[in-house]
């Protein structure tokens, strides 16, 4: 089931084919994967900045800002996991940044924060209050630099503080297939989204039978039952 949500974010930079350069990324033995690498074969949904890995208890909504899908939000039982790509440069990575950065505003919430090792490097561990004034929830910001994009990812709910529950969305972090593609970039400008090719032909069918529906009920030069006004 894919549902749109509305939310904000940010962030990369050009590529340079053909000079013998290539973008230095972390050396990897599990994912997220770059779309260029050689990725292990799992059923995955084609979101076109993102590859991301289904399962059969998973619900998939999408992040919309503006008129972009940002990002993508998988659900499991008690726990979220939203997830966004971001363009970086090209030598360097910047979760280092980007992670000092959720630091500062979680505090700036009313929150805590604290950083800790995860299972793909320096993560932080957090409580952000919902709104102001209610009880702080519990939350995990995770990022992992690739060649030329941040992948940046939330884990709320039951997962964020049950290990059991977290390893389900972790794993499918590891799955996921980053398509940065070749177009220039600025740092931190996210890379946009797309609906998958079967959710598309649904939206234009069903597009198509409401403007036929409206067709047949708008008839203005077809005489039709008279109906006399009464005032």
């Amino acid at each position: 089931m894919f549902r749109r949500r509305r939310r904000a974010e940010e962030e990369t930079a050009p590529v340079v084919a053909g000079v013998g350069e290539r973008p230095a990324a972390p050396t990897r033995t599990s994912g997220p994967w770059d779309a260029q690498e050689a990725y292990p074969e799992a059923e995955r949904v084609d979101l076109g900045g993102l590859l991301l890995p289904v399962g059969p208890r998973f619900e998939i909504q999408l992040s919309v800002t503006g008129d972009h899908i940002d990002g993508a939000i998988v659900l499991v039982e008690e726990s979220a996991l939203r997830v966004q790509a971001l363009a970086a440069p090209k030598r360097s990575g910047i979760w280092d940044e980007v992670r000092a950065e959720i630091a500062r505003e979680v505090t700036a919430a009313g929150g805590t924060v604290q950083e800790q090792e995860g299972p793909f490097g320096a993560e932080l561990a957090a409580r952000v209050p919902p709104a102001p004034g209610e009880t702080p929830q519990p939350v995990r910001y995770l990022g992992v630099d690739g060649p030329r994009w941040l992948l940046r990812a939330v884990i709320s709910g039951r997962a964020a503080l049950d290990s059991t529950a977290a390893e389900i969305l972790e794993n499918v972090v590891r799955d996921i297939v980053v398509v940065r593609g070749d177009e220039p970039m600025p740092p931190r400008e996210t890379i946009h989204l797309r609906l998958p090719a079967e959710a598309r032909q649904a939206m234009e069918q069903q597009a198509m039978e409401q403007q036929a529906g409206a067709q047949e009920e708008f008839r203005p030069f077809e005489r039709g039952p008279e109906i006399t006004e009464t005032r």
